[in-house]
């Protein structure tokens, strides 16, 4: 008897628990389908805010506050830069081929050494309503009307920027005394700009109407060929210049075919100011991208020869020219580093640039510059780019923006609130 009352009581324990953990199951599945009806419903507790007049109104004051600064430091950054443009792929070119450019640049019994003098000059918006005066002394009263309508249509934007500035007292603590502008034929002495430029002085060349971003020509290389060398076989990526003669090229495609090859010399009278061409790279680019093994091999050795040649002693990771070249651009107008001058430059030096104008943007319709330019400290380069005042003119466009939504909803708040009050 004792047997069987243990083994109904083991039954009935058992049944009992198999209820229990049926009825958490249950609990859970019921839960779980609460919470999926709540979300798929969107009924959710969640915290949202109230988007009161005086909460809006707030918001804006205080975005357009915070982004004055911002902008201020951003311009002040920007106009802190020194820089100099050249355009020389006309200006280079004999007379007599000017109107046939392919054929100047093909053939290559036509020397290509250009030397163009160049200074230190400094323009900015701000410099037209500096200059009023320089103009009407040099060029008349109604010339320079009409070069006040001419820059005003074209630089609107930059102009209202300036004038805002005004408004919050920005305009004549960063504005230069005295100024510079270049437009068109008419120009005011350079010899009287006082600005100086402060090492390192960084040389680029910059391109435009240059598409390094179509697909055909950014696929056409190998990542890992440049890595590995001629230990990594599978380049079909790279085709057209992939195999010449039977013989795989390294580095391999269109890319790295086309490098840019014109070269410069800067000279301040007879002394060459030595431009430093090393670390010019990206430093994982150097180290991770490029094999400290791997050496050039069978690379222009083709019909057709794209660009710049590449030393096959030195190992693709030394080759900083190429690294910087295959780091491809986004846009059709790009700059890219070609050294540093280490010295500083003063405000009435004259810089001679000696120059071989080897590369062809004329089959294309595109232009070379060359661009000499100063740069501002890491905290602000990390907001700018070189000479660049897009982003201190966004951040006072957005403090205005922020003030002209603001105000009339502060008027509208305090006029027709029923007790008229917040």
């Amino acid at each position: 008897m004792e047997e069987g009352r243990s083994t109904a009581s083991g039954i009935e324990a058992d049944s009992v628990s198999l209820s229990q953990r049926r009825s958490n199951c249950m609990c859970v599945c019921v839960c779980d389908f609460f919470v999926i009806y709540q979300f798929t419903q969107q009924s959710l507790p969640a915290c949202k805010p109230v988007l009161s007049p005086v909460w809006v109104v707030s918001v804006f004051f205080v975005v357009g506050v915070l982004f004055i600064p911002v902008g201020i430091g951003c311009l002040h950054a920007s106009r802190s830069v020194v820089e100099i443009v050249y355009r020389y792929d006309v200006e280079c070119i004999p007379a007599p081929f000017r109107g046939n450019k392919l054929a100047y640049i093909a053939n290559d019994f036509i020397p290509k050494n250009c030397t163009k003098h160049l200074k230190v000059v400094y323009s900015d918006a701000i410099s037209c309503v500096l200059a009023t005066n320089k103009w009407k002394e040099n060029l008349g009263d109604g010339r320079a009307m009409w070069l006040w309508y001419w820059y005003i249509k074209r630089n609107a934007c930059a102009l209202f920027a300036c004038y805002f500035q005004v408004l919050v007292c920005a305009c004549f603590l960063f504005c230069p005394e005295k100024a510079h502008i270049a437009l068109g034929t008419f120009e005011i002495p350079q010899e009287q700009v006082p600005r100086s430029m402060k090492a390192p002085i960084y040389v680029y060349y910059q391109l435009d109407n240059y598409y390094q971003n179509h697909r055909r020509y950014y696929k056409s290389r190998s990542e890992r060929q440049l890595l590995h060398g001629l230990e990594y076989p599978d380049i079909g990526s790279c085709a057209p210049e992939d195999v010449i003669n039977g013989l795989p090229v390294v580095p391999c495609g269109l890319v790295a075919w086309s490098m840019f090859n014109d070269t410069f010399s800067f000279f301040r009278g007879v002394d060459e100011l030595n431009v430093n061409r090393k670390n010019i790279a990206w430093k994982s680019d150097r180290d991770h991208k490029f094999g400290k093994h791997v050496f050039p091999f069978n690379f222009q050795n083709g019909s057709l020869i794209g660009g710049a040649r590449l030393d096959p002693n030195i190992s693709l990771s030394d080759q900083e020219d190429l690294i910087v070249w295959m780091r491809t651009s986004a846009l059709p107008s790009f700059r890219k580093l070609y050294g540093r001058i280490e010295e500083d430059l003063d405000a009435d030096d004259t810089i001679s640039v000696k120059l071989l104008n080897n590369y062809n943007t004329y089959s294309f319709s595109g232009s070379k510059k060359i661009v000499l330019s100063t740069s501002n400290h890491m905290l602000i380069r990390v907001l700018i780019d070189a000479k660049n005042a897009g982003k201190g003119v966004a951040g006072h466009t957005l403090f205005l923006e922020a003030f002209i939504f603001s105000s009339p909803s502060l008027a509208i708040v305090s006029n027709f609130s029923p007790f008229n009050t917040f």
